[in-house]
């Protein structure tokens, strides 16, 4: 298989007829092989419009979900960014080639020295991979420019909405399966935030979030 080709036709057939026209956004995504990144009996499906299994029931987020998220979220060479979510690591190369500095974390601990591997590989080294439960935040710094949230929430943690810096941007997904909105929240002030939806779309929740949310009162 040509993965050259298969990455070229999916940025120009699935993530730019979605708007995603930004064009430093699609040179991150035209650069950062995706094949890297999916378990090896997957590799054929890297660029199809599918959420590849990367074990532990995660999956890859969708290439145009990515395409809109980082569109979305707009990053600046100079931000800092939280990841919720590691997985395999696609989403936080794509991230770091646009940032500063990136922080993923993830729940499970399998994922990081492969993830870690991905990185190295394209000498990717302004990320730290942590492990851990960020169901419902995470403070390795006071505040971030950016945090995205690859799995779906309930609704958003208050920890996470104070953790952006004023101007700092969250995507989040929230709702309950199959009717969900990726989110774009900005924090405009220290005691206010805009909320605007991005897409409908469905996603599996983070872990922890769903169970948390059925014992609050």
């Amino acid at each position: 298989m040509n993965f050259e080709e298969a990455r070229f036709n999916m940025v120009e057939q699935q993530v730019r007829p979605w708007d995603v026209l930004n064009p430093d956004v699609l040179a991150v995504m035209s650069e950062v092989p995706r094949e890297n990144f999916v378990p090896t009996q997957y590799k054929n499906m890297a660029y199809c419009d599918y959420g590849v299994p990367i074990g532990n029931n995660q999956e890859m987020l969708k290439p145009v979900l990515v395409g809109r998220l980082l569109q979305a979220l707009n990053i600046k060479s100079n931000e800092i960014v939280l990841e919720v979510g590691t997985g395999t690591g696609y989403l936080t190369a794509c991230l770091a080639k646009l940032a500063a500095y990136v922080y993923s974390v993830d729940i499970n601990g399998d994922f990081l020295p492969q993830a870690q591997r991905n990185l190295t590989s394209l000498e990717i080294d302004n990320v730290t991979l942590e492990t851990g439960d960020a169901s419902t935040g995470w403070a390795e710094r006071p505040e971030y420019d950016v945090i995205v949230i690859t799995g779906s929430m309930p609704k958003v943690s208050e920890n996470y909405k104070n953790s952006l810096e004023i101007g700092g941007r969250m995507f989040v997904v929230c709702g309950t399966s199959p009717a969900m909105h990726a989110t774009l929240i900005t924090r405009v002030s220290a005691d206010n935030w805009s909320e605007e939806s991005i897409l409908e779309t469905d996603l599996a929740p983070l872990d922890n979030t769903t169970k948390k949310a059925e014992f609050e009162f």
